[in-house]
């Protein structure tokens, strides 16, 4: 039956694929004419998303931040006990004084320096000479550090 159908309308069919290959024909000279037509504004286009994509693709690479992500464990000393007693050896090995020892302890309590000055009735450069000297003593940098390693060495709770 289909073989009737194409053997009828044989002649529309092949008039049908010469008017295609003529379309494409006609297709393919017009895009060939405007290739030579416009061929410097292609190869700046060209280019210009050339370079476009690579500036992308640069800033990308350059902006992300290389970070490295490095889990330190700490042990965490929780609140003060209530049978808590001073490390004395460890205080003299310090050799810390009394007023040391007492501007360290309300470092802890997270106190700032015009607080303990406010708190001991001292002034705030006698507060922070007693701070320097701690973290000279403890060999520490910060006021963190410094509370921290009193708590592990048993000098405050």
């Amino acid at each position: 039956m289909y073989i009737k159908l194409i053997n009828k309308n044989k002649q529309v069919i092949l008039y049908g694929i010469a008017l295609a290959g003529l379309l494409v024909l006609l297709k393919w000279l017009e895009f060939k004419l405007i290739i030579v037509d416009h061929a410097f504004e292609l190869y700046v286009g060209a280019i210009a998303i050339f370079f476009t994509t690579l500036g992308i693709w640069l800033a990308l690479k350059l902006t992300k931040p290389k970070v490295e992500t490095v889990v330190i464990e700490k042990s965490v000393y929780k609140g003060a006990m209530p049978d808590f007693k001073i490390n004395l050896e460890e205080v003299s090995k310090l050799n810390l004084s009394s007023r040391e020892l007492e501007v360290l302890q309300l470092m802890a309590l997270g106190l700032s320096n015009q607080e303990i000055s406010e708190r001991l009735f001292v002034s705030l450069n006698t507060i922070k000479t007693h701070s320097s000297k701690i973290f000279e003593k403890m060999e520490v940098k910060r006021r963190t550090q410094a509370v921290e390693m009193a708590q592990r060495l048993g000098i405050i709770p």
